[in-house]
């Protein structure tokens, strides 16, 4: 099992929005940035968890957990040409993005905010605190416990 950051402007789509899809579960579509593409097409699997975290806000924090519920398939967004994230290079044949499913798991007890996780000197390593702007991030099992730990999570899931 790997773990996972996922990036998004609660704005565009927030956990409350993701607890609220049919089954609780959403494809996280729209990403287009080739390495993020890479995680999703390659890397992110069934069953992986992902800290939920909502970024370009006042306050950006990591706010719940969910999990991965499909695997990399084509972002079928980028072949509509009424979405925002068309891309007329990508096509059936060949696809250029990639998406997961992903499914609401538990919302934290308190939000672990951007500042809180930078003032923990074990997670300084992060991709997040090292201010990498990958939407998709792979995090270390310590990591994973350790921020679970801070947002109420002390027994896990």
């Amino acid at each position: 099992m790997n773990y996972w950051l996922f990036k998004t402007e609660p704005g565009c789509f927030s956990f409350d929005d993701l607890k609220k899809r049919p089954e609780m579960t959403e494809p996280w579509d729209g990403v287009r940035n080739f390495q993020a593409r890479n995680y999703l097409r390659d890397s992110v699997k069934v069953a992986d968890l992902v800290l939920f975290y909502h970024s370009n806000i006042p306050e950006p924090a990591v706010v719940g957990v969910a999990d991965i519920v499909r695997a990399g398939y084509p972002d079928t967004t980028a072949l509509n040409p009424y979405s925002e994230h068309f891309d007329p290079k990508a096509s059936v044949n060949k696809p250029i993005w990639y998406m997961v499913d992903v499914r609401y798991r538990k919302q934290f007890q308190q939000s672990v905010t951007l500042e809180r996780i930078k003032q923990n000197q074990l997670l300084v390593g992060m991709p997040l605190v090292k201010r990498s702007r990958l939407s998709i991030q792979p995090v270390s099992e310590s990591e994973w416990q350790i921020i679970l730990t801070m947002g109420g999570l002390l027994n896990g899931l």
